[in-house]
């Protein structure tokens, strides 16, 4: 759900330039690149978001290949001169323009789906996607091959839905996946939570570049002018959304096609069970630890974030009518997968947890040893979006080793003061051993066991 409005003061685009990490971001090193595949959800979104990228990839002699999802019918919904179905032809042509100005040789791949309700459709954008994208991911060529694609955080749903289909097809074909935030510049602050700084990258766009850029954010002159000067016409992008877009750089947030995912993938490749959940007794006492402070009996659908190969999570099936199990490493949920092949209510989902999240609503979210491997900024919006999946009588558990923690951000203690800092919870367990620290955290106000029993 969208939470802010075009008409919004927004951020003012001084603020950005003058932060420290927009400013030194470190510069965006691409290899040559062979093809520049480039996913917008509205016509727009590609030329505001990286209608430099594609002008410089172009201009270098790279295939430039641009997926538009929608046709931002649905831009101007109280218009009292334009219909939806008018609008979408009028965008099409805007964006054909925009992409003549930006690079004249690029193909163009409309799909036509709704505006608005992009998440219903994303196996048709994944398709898409996996046919652009092909063998890329394949050894040889003169290049390399790059997608481009909205953040997947830039709290619009299309721009989550479109980012999320990118991010899956990059890891698919192991490409570089770069994502361009959009309306973040306007309902974000520098220090908003979830932001990842530590990925962000810069580009400067030169001269040429920024020129190429001006004349097609000119062309989308639906979004950028009022459609008409009646009530419900007014420009989408006012004067200060667009002075986001008129800088002399783009940033993104870069995923490289080896990652965390790759690194935990050759961990589990070592061992059928790097961490002898199924062997230590710290490990099996630590489980009983966590299912005994458990507030209920039963829930309906539990999430378990960083599941590794499924020790806890089939012992969470006993006490769940359904569980999403999710970890960034598939041979870990391969694994997992394999050990309880004849359980059914486990659903195995490889994610890069905050950025991509499961879908519909969660009575229990187990987060156990896993957010040390966040750093802040993503570890605010871990907790983000569980207080945005957490129902309402639901329980978010976090348990993490208090020990030294080598090449990760945060230490276990920094993750649980993290996440008892949000106002949308407060502590109902907590379990403190000089190993461990295991909290159970619920939105307020919160009942006791004793209360929810009728005892208190």
């Amino acid at each position: 759900m969208v939470t802010f409005t075009h008409r919004d003061a927004g951020t003012p685009e001084e603020v950005w330039l003058h932060e420290r990490r927009v400013r030194a971001a470190e510069p965006l090193e691409l290899a040559p690149i062979s093809r520049l595949i480039v996913v917008a959800a509205h016509p727009d979104d590609e030329t505001l978001g990286a209608g430099g990228l594609i002008a410089l990839a172009s201009a270098q002699g790279a295939a430039v290949h641009v997926i538009v999802a929608t046709d931002g019918e649905a831009s101007h919904p109280e218009s009292p001169t334009v219909t939806g179905a008018e609008l979408a032809v009028v965008r099409r042509r805007e964006v054909e323009a925009a992409l003549a100005a930006l690079a004249p040789a690029a193909r163009l791949e409309c799909l036509g789906l709704p505006d608005g309700e992009l998440a219903g459709h994303r196996a048709a954008l994944e398709s898409a996607l996996a046919a652009a994208l092909g063998d890329a991911g394949v050894a040889g060529g003169d290049g390399a091959v790059v997608l481009a694609a909205p953040w997947r955080m830039d709290a619009h749903p299309d721009h989550d839905a479109a980012g999320e289909a990118a991010a899956r097809a990059a890891r698919g074909a192991r490409v570089l996946l770069l994502e361009y935030p959009v309306w973040m510049w306007h309902w974000a602050e520098p220090e908003s939570p979830g932001i990842p700084w530590r990925r962000a990258r810069r580009i400067e766009l030169g001269a040429a570049g920024r020129r190429a850029k001006g004349r097609a954010m000119a062309a989308h002159v639906s979004q950028v002018s009022p459609l008409s000067a009646h009530p419900g016409d007014e420009a989408l992008l006012s004067p200060g959304m667009q002075a986001h877009f008129e800088r002399d750089f783009e940033l993104f947030f870069a995923s490289p096609p080896e990652d965390a995912g790759a690194t935990f993938d050759a961990v589990h490749a070592s061992s059928l069970d790097p961490w002898h959940f199924t062997t230590s007794w710290y490990e099996q006492r630590k489980r009983a630890v966590t299912l005994s402070a458990l507030p209920d009996r039963r829930y309906r659908r539990a999430l378990e974030v960083g599941c590794s190969i499924g020790v806890l999570t089939a012992e969470l099936a006993e006490r769940a009518d359904e569980v999403v199990a999710t970890d960034i490493s598939q041979v870990a949920l391969d694994h997992a997968a394999s050990r309880l092949r004849e359980v059914q209510n486990i659903r195995w989902e490889r994610l890069r947890v905050p950025e991509e999240w499961p879908e519909g609503r969660f009575d229990l979210i187990v987060a156990s040893e896993v957010g040390y491997y966040f750093g802040d900024a993503e570890l605010d919006g871990f907790v983000r979006r569980c207080l945005a999946s957490l129902a309402d009588d639901g329980a978010l558990v976090a348990c993490h080793w208090l020990g030294p923690i080598d090449g990760w951000p945060l230490a276990g203690e920094d993750v649980h003061e993290r996440i008892r800092a949000d106002d949308g919870l407060e502590t109902l367990v907590q379990h403190r051993e000089r190993d461990f620290l295991l909290e159970v955290f619920v939105k307020p106000p919160a009942s006791s066991v004793a209360q929810r029993e009728g005892i208190a």
